[in-house]
């Protein structure tokens, strides 16, 4: 905890805080005096704890402990609890068996077992009887919105623009959190690039106020994996930062029109003029450098208020990038990308790809080999350089954290053309 702005305890310096602020553990224990035949009770209930033991224990209004006691002669105040901010007693009959939700206090999928954090009632209600499968039950899940037509989340009531040629096939609008351990289109990335500071991990995507949030933080990953293929080298899992990376599960995404209104990151808080180092992007990408490396880029990046590049990567079993993989433009908006949406958009074809931002042709790039024919994943992700800094902004000191970039919405249009993807 911190004292109010008087600083009376715990430090004087209180102007210096930054947030988000988190004390680790590593671990605590407790060793019982033989001694000590009453505390604490054989079964660690409360069945040997006297009245006075029990006096005002219950500490908030969800803990489901039975308040005991008078104040000054009166009635200890009691707090209400609101299920839908704090669902009751932490359990998977209340919240559900659900993805990862970081602000639960216990969690309820297939995952929990594994990092010790599952509810109490989890085999109860979550796993399926007489059988040692960690499957969890879940809705029957379908990509479409009812009778739209369209993939994804789209909104019900909103009448999308049209393209002549694209048909509108997929839509997030971020206005209910996707569940990425059991979405049938989308999921989460534990990987990470060799050359970038931070680790991807799923608690770093979250969904806030109709918005999509990516977070990068200087607080290195808890629960990265040994194994990722994100990469051919091996990813590092004593990163130093964490981030995250959202998607689509498989190359099933083809000639189209890519289209995403984003804001980028502030460098540092309150000030969107001051320049760091970042990525922010949407783009599809088909394989890891394994075989073939296919990617079209739109990135945000750090070096000014208004950088953004377009690029295409193309290249077959590359161990290492190389200029000669890349084609790339650098583009100077003329708005800044850190204080407002913008829309950002690429139509990919047979024989051509064209850049846009809020509906203005930036590039156009026709024929040549490095138009990919493979289909792709569709993927969002915020990352920083290592120390070097040799791509999103040279001023990487100045980066202060957490870094956040915002998704409004995300659309795909499939090109009418295209019969196989």
């Amino acid at each position: 905890w911190m004292f109010d702005e008087r600083a009376l305890f715990g430090g004087k310096q209180i102007q210096n805080n930054r947030f988000p602020m988190r004390s680790e553990y590593d671990w605590f224990r407790f060793y019982k005096w033989d001694g000590d035949a009453q505390y604490p009770c054989a079964d660690m209930g409360d069945q040997c704890l006297t009245e006075d033991d029990k006096y005002l224990s219950s500490n908030n209004p969800c803990d489901g402990i039975p308040q005991v006691g008078m104040v000054f002669g009166n009635a200890p105040c009691t707090g209400i609890c609101l299920a839908s901010s704090m669902p009751m007693n932490g359990s998977c009959m209340s919240y559900g068996c659900i993805g990862y939700v970081p602000e639960n206090t216990c969690q309820c999928n297939d995952k929990c077992l594994h990092y010790g954090d599952c509810c109490s009632d989890y085999s109860a209600v979550c796993l399926p009887q007489n059988t040692s499968s960690h499957r969890s039950h879940k809705a029957p899940l379908t990509p479409f919105s009812s009778g739209s037509g369209i993939f994804g989340h789209p909104s019900a009531s909103a009448k999308y623009p049209a393209h002549p040629g694209f048909t509108l096939m997929l839509v997030e609008e971020f206005d209910s959190p996707i569940d990425l351990d059991a979405d049938p289109i989308w999921t989460w990335s534990d990987g990470g690039l060799v050359e970038g500071k931070q680790r991807f991990v799923q608690e770093s995507i979250k969904f806030e106020d109709g918005k999509m949030i990516i977070e990068m933080s200087s607080t290195p990953p808890l629960h990265a994996q040994s194994c990722s293929h994100a990469e051919v080298d091996i990813i590092p899992s004593n990163k130093t930062a964490t981030s995250g990376e959202i998607r689509t599960k498989h190359n099933m995404f083809r000639y189209g029109r890519y289209e995403v209104r984003m804001k980028a990151p502030l460098v540092q808080p309150s000030n969107p003029y001051v320049d760091g180092n970042f990525i922010a992007t949407m783009f599809v990408f088909r394989d890891g450098k394994f075989k073939h490396w296919r990617e079209i880029d739109i990135e945000v990046t750090g070096d000014s208020s208004g950088a953004l590049q377009s690029n295409v990567i193309y290249a077959e079993n590359a161990f290492d990038f190389t200029i000669d993989m890349e084609d790339s433009e650098r583009h100077k908006m003329p708005f800044n990308v850190r204080t407002d949406f913008h829309t950002y958009a690429f139509e990919w074809l047979p024989d051509r790809i064209a850049w846009y931002a809020d509906g203005q042709l930036l590039r156009e790039k026709k024929g040549g080999k490095n138009i990919p024919k493979l289909s792709a994943k569709i993927i969002m992700n915020l990352w920083m350089f290592d120390e070097r800094a040799l791509f999103g902004g040279k001023q990487i000191e100045n980066n202060r954290f957490p870094m956040r970039s915002e998704y409004d919405w995300f659309r795909f249009y499939k090109w009418d053309g295209d019969e196989h993807y």
